[in-house]
């Protein structure tokens, strides 16, 4: 199989910023159709990007671009924008859900608001933007489900500091659990990427320590490489499974990562769950 993206239709949550234009930006580069379904319609005061900043660099790229208004906790419009993509481009081939909400807060800290903005952005969102989209990745050729979500792992040291978001973002695991067996005999594949360390985006500088963070942080184009080097293999033949970044790059026969790191010596921190 070529591995390249040419041609294929890419329906990518949060996709204005951050990881998900990174991995957007990767599949342009190949001659990709990308659906950039998010939120950020106009400037926001702390956050870059918008939808339509991304789909004019998706374009320079190489791509086609659909910018797509879409809160993923609202059915209509998440079903609203995989029925443009599909009048757009003809079908979808590959769903990335990158879209996530985020609080490193503690049981007494976290707000029942936060909360449920977690759980229905990271677990419901998935689920619902991968419902909507089966139909029409049931008829790809190569069809595949990513998930920007950590390994399962139940120790208590994951739940412990910050409960309300581990769950959220298991959620969106134990969607690739699932759904990767339940689709197996289908041929769809759902897999999960994590990782390795800190990536470079607002959400590490604003919630971690700002530009010092920054610099202990790869850039979001390993992400991106990994992601195209999972959306580019067999659907049949890779799927149920919880990748990092680097291990997936490994396997590509990469063995030097300094290039994803702002300085040659930089101590890199760990990313969560790892």
């Amino acid at each position: 199989m070529e591995r390249s993206l040419k041609g294929r239709t890419l329906f990518i949550t949060g996709a204005s910023r951050g990881i998900g234009l990174a991995i957007a930006l990767r599949a342009a580069r190949d001659g990709a159709n990308v659906v950039i379904a998010a939120k950020t319609d106009a400037p926001h005061p702390k956050l870059p990007g918008t939808i339509h900043s991304a789909a004019e660099a998706i374009q320079e790229a190489g791509g086609r671009a659909l910018a797509c208004v879409v809160d993923v906790r609202s059915e209509e419009q998440v079903h609203a924008a995989v029925a443009k993509a599909v009048e757009t481009f003809g079908g979808l081939d590959i769903l990335v859900n990158n879209a996530s909400a985020i609080s490193l807060t503690s049981t007494p800290e976290t707000s029942m608001k936060r909360y449920d903005l977690m759980h229905q952005v990271n677990t419901r969102g998935t689920f619902l933007c991968s419902q909507v989209c089966l139909p029409h990745l049931l008829r790809a050729a190569n069809p595949h489900i990513l998930n920007l979500s950590p390994p399962l792992n139940m120790d208590a040291r994951w739940f412990a500091p910050h409960v309300a978001y581990t769950m959220a973002k298991y959620g969106m695991s134990m969607c690739v659990l699932g759904m990767a067996e339940e689709f197996r005999e289908a041929g769809i594949a759902v897999n999960a990427l994590w990782p390795r360390t800190t990536i470079a985006t607002s959400a590490i500088q604003n919630l971690l320590g700002g530009d010092e963070v920054m610099q202990r942080s790869r850039s979001a184009d390993i992400m991106a490489d990994a992601a195209h080097a999972l959306l580019t293999r067999p659907s049949r033949s890779f799927t149920g499974h919880f990748c990092v970044d680097e291990d997936v790059l490994r396997a590509e026969g990469v063995t030097d990562f300094s290039r994803y790191s702002p300085l040659p010596d930089s101590e890199l921190l760990p990313d969560f769950f790892l």
